[in-house]
């Protein structure tokens, strides 16, 4: 279990090191492509063209002059507004750049395949295809069942706060948590039994070393006996991935203006401009150096605190008991079971530094959903205990 901790800190600090060092100081590109990013869509579609200036020029483009979208072989259209945005649309060298087309989704409602003809004025030519297709059955069930109303709560609770992207984020947060409180409860009252029953479960593993099988239905008759579930935190746990994967998907795509598609008749007026990003000077949608120094310090803090109020306290064994001779079994017993202390250790010190790097690694929207879902767990945590204190 060492080692896999060992490997494990050295696979973070790899990846550290390649992502502050090996990107800048790779080697540069001398080529330009203009092109559809990506080249399959699903409707609705948030069309978007990567251009990829390596040169040492910069780029002068026109969106409405200088690239043409056909569909059907018939050239596309924009609004004016559209043209007027990227009538001057300069991308330095050296740099990569996008231009959206996600206010003109309504262009590409259709599925089809466009294609895509870019004519600079020195004469460079560039082509591309793209495909627009439907969801599949399982995509569409899981965007009109999670994603929509998920994303239409967050568009009521922005109206309500009069815009406020920070505050609707706190909003959903405690509304989740409260319709999982039930959920979670159960699992931390199960977690924190199946704690306080590891001095039990090593003295059977110390007792049965030779006969793993025994060990294993000896465990399984002191869970039953005890009424503890080992397994009682993997339905939580199956429940939140989908809920985070729509909350980041929301969170990141909640000004695109194609999730208008998704919105329910008596939201379908909401003006997307209008959502404030700010939040007591924290941009949501991006990462500066007062997430990592506030808020995600803030995410591990609240994070170390609850697992160390999770874990059960042990006592000190009394001087004389303490073992001074540290034993080898020489037949090559290898315990199957991982070490409880090892793993606690594991809970309290790695996991909120993989929290911290998470929150510090996306966007600050994420990690403030991250830190109220966080403090909630904590308080949850406080009542658990105290309700296992009563019983004991």
């Amino acid at each position: 279990m060492k080692n896999v901790l060992n490997i494990l800190i050295i696979f973070m600090l790899v990846l550290l090191f390649f992502n502050l060092f090996w990107w800048n100081n790779s080697t540069p590109k001398t080529w330009l492509d203009i092109s559809f990013a990506p080249n399959n869509y699903t409707v609705p579609a948030s069309v978007k063209i990567k251009v990829s200036n390596y040169t040492d020029q910069k780029i002068n483009l026109n969106a409405c002059t200088n690239l043409e979208i056909r569909k059907n072989w018939e050239k596309m259209s924009f609004d004016e507004n559209f043209c007027k945005n990227y009538e001057n649309f300069e991308v330095d060298k050296k740099t990569v750049w996008e231009i959206s087309f996600q206010d003109q989704y309504e262009k590409f409602k259709e599925t089809w395949k466009y294609s895509l003809e870019v004519n600079l004025s020195d004469g460079k030519k560039f082509t591309s295809d793209m495909t627009i297709g439907n969801k599949w059955t399982i995509s569409k069930l899981f965007t009109y069942a999670i994603y929509a109303p998920i994303y239409n709560l967050f568009i009521w609770l922005i109206s309500i706060f009069q815009g406020s992207f920070g505050w609707a984020i706190i909003s959903v947060t405690i509304i989740i948590r409260l319709a999982l409180i039930w959920p979670q409860h159960r699992t931390m009252l199960s977690q924190k039994k199946l704690q306080a029953l590891q001095p039990k479960i090593k003295k059977i593993q110390d007792e049965n070393k030779w006969n793993q099988q025994v060990i294993w239905i000896k465990i399984m008759e002191l869970y039953k006996k005890e009424k503890v579930n080992p397994f009682g935190s993997c339905g939580f746990l199956f429940i939140q991935i989908p809920i985070l994967l729509v909350l980041y998907n929301v969170i990141l795509s909640i000004k695109d203006h194609s999730n208008t598609y998704y919105l329910y008749w008596a939201l379908n007026q909401f003006d997307i401009s209008s959502i404030n990003f700010n939040f007591f000077d924290l941009n949501l949608l991006q990462n500066w150096w007062t997430q990592w120094l506030i808020l995600a310090i803030a995410v591990w803090l609240i994070q170390f605190i609850q697992i160390k109020l999770s874990l059960p306290k042990i006592e000190k064994p009394k001087k004389e008991w303490i073992v001074l001779e540290k034993k080898s079994w020489k037949d090559g017993y290898n315990q199957m079971m991982p070490d409880p202390e090892i793993m606690n250790k594991f809970m309290l010190y790695v996991l909120p530094v993989m929290i911290w790097f998470t929150t510090y690694a996306f966007f600050a929207g994420l990690g403030v959903y991250w830190w109220i879902s966080t403090l909630f767990m904590l308080f949850q945590q406080l009542i658990v205990n105290k309700i296992l204190n009563k019983s004991s």
